[in-house]
């Protein structure tokens, strides 16, 4: 993060006129001087609050110098010669300059923007400063659980928040929150003011993969028509999150490498490497180790990655936090759709906690925003919950008159079918053991009933 060290001048000499006044000007401003003289090989210090061009008597030199000047979005460049023609000060601005003051004569008005830039400066540096304290207190808000397999994860996400540099690997099933975890890693970390960009490896073939993530130069294939930033780039000062990243192609993994060892990468068609300051957070739902094995993913790479391992659990290790969930996610929807908030009654509290959620969060997550939608309002329905909404009873569908055990069969059949499949809670509502509804819906004989009920009871005290 910026820091108020940030609130400097940078002066950036193509002559030596006037080179007395710059300290006292600084000092004036209530801010330290830094003076840098441009060479080919060495780029400006970072970091300034406004940059001063000093071309007293080489105002020709100006627009060649600011094309190649990067200055920061934000920071203003102010040209400053001896020449008092209104020529020059138009194509300086032409150039790229914020404004042009010629010296001696505009020294109070050079000295009144540049105090200005500085207060501007500062300004967004306190809302910065505050917009990240507030990112911090509230990136991991959006992480709902307490469970000790989540509490476990967050607590090691916690001690590497702070080393913007570290690479983090996030592993868990599909539907875990993985993307969600990288954003608070991100958010909750140093460079939460910075952009956080995300890729899906498995989004784009690899003919388009690499000029995504490393852009490319005009002309640097048949349809580069004008250069492009790669999302290395884009993410500068920030995190890149690379999603699926045990997608990413084998000749691409090379050149991921790369990048990560020389802290640089290289536009399709350039000459020169761009420095990156970035976090790297990869995201993987298969074990990238037996993938590693079987030669699908580099090994140097994998151990790049591998830094830090962030395992987030499957939401059927989690516990009562799929209640919590649960009890979140219809707050939300209610809201969303104005309707009024369910109860998670026990029969719907005990299906959430029976099911095993193959789709993790996700799954829940679509759940509950069905069966609200889809539900009496105010209640949430089994078979909505479940995804197979019932069908209505017709007719006949429970034979009578029939035999005794017919009709419980029948009856079997369609609680099994009123809560989509689920045995455990079509039993229970049955008020029975799981295997006598077995025994009802393969039509086994029943024994006498005292021998029926010892046997259930028996089954239930095992269950």
């Amino acid at each position: 993060m910026t820091t108020p060290a940030d609130v400097r001048l940078l002066v950036v000499r193509l002559s030596d006129s006037f080179g007395d006044f710059w300290p006292l000007l600084a000092r004036d401003i209530g801010v330290p001087l830094v003076e840098w003289a441009p060479t080919p090989e060495e780029l400006p210090p970072l970091g300034a609050a406004v940059i001063l061009v000093a071309a007293g008597g080489h105002e020709t030199e100006i627009g060649a110098l600011l094309e190649r000047l990067p200055a920061p979005a934000g920071i203003p460049v102010i040209a400053v010669g001896a020449s008092v023609s209104h020529r020059v000060a138009a194509q300086a601005v032409a150039a790229g300059a914020s404004d042009y003051f010629a010296l001696p004569d505009d020294r109070d008005g050079l000295q009144d923007a540049l105090a200005a830039a500085v207060q501007r400066r500062r300004a967004a540096l306190s809302r910065a400063a505050l917009a990240h304290l507030e990112a911090q207190a509230h990136a991991f808000r959006e992480i709902v659980g307490e469970s000790p397999a989540l509490t476990a994860v967050l607590e090691r996400a916690a001690r590497v928040v702070p080393h913007g540099d570290a690479t983090v690997l996030i592993t868990g099933e599909t539907g875990t929150g993985k993307e969600l975890l990288a954003r608070a890693v991100h958010y909750g970390g140093p460079r939460a003011a910075a952009p956080f960009v995300e890729l899906n490896c498995a989004a784009l073939p690899a003919t388009l993969l690499e000029s995504e993530l490393f852009g490319h130069e005009r002309g640097a294939f048949t349809d580069a028509k004008t250069a492009k930033p790669g999302l290395f780039e884009v993410a500068e000062g920030g995190t890149l999150f690379l999603d699926e990243v045990q997608h990413l192609p084998p000749e691409l993994q090379g050149k991921l490498l790369r990048a990560l060892e020389q802290k640089s990468v290289r536009r399709l068609g350039a000459t020169a490497s761009r420095t990156l300051h970035i976090r790297i957070v990869a995201a993987t739902n298969t074990d990238l180790a037996t993938a590693m094995q079987a030669g699908r993913f580099r090994e140097d790479l994998y151990y790049r990655l591998n830094v830090v391992t962030l395992e987030l659990p499957p939401l059927r290790e989690r516990g009562e936090d799929i209640l919590v969930l649960a009890e979140t996610f219809l707050r939300r929807f209610a809201e969303q759709y104005r309707l009024p908030q369910p109860p998670l009654t026990p029969d719907v509290r005990h299906a959430l906690l029976a099911h095993s959620w193959p789709g993790n969060i996700r799954e829940l997550r679509n759940a509950i925003e069905r069966a609200v939608l889809l539900s009496p309002p105010g209640s949430l329905a089994l078979a909505e919950l479940a995804g197979r909404p019932t069908r209505p009873t017709q007719a006949g569908t429970v034979p009578f008159p029939a035999t005794l055990a017919e009709i419980q069969r029948a009856a079997a059949q369609l609680m099994l079918q009123a809560t989509g499949g689920n045995r455990s809670e079509a039993a229970r509502q049955l008020g029975i053991s799981r295997s006598r509804l077995k025994r009802l819906l393969e039509g086994v004989p029943e024994g006498t009933e005292d021998e029926t009920a010892h046997r259930d009871e028996a089954e239930l005290d095992t269950n």
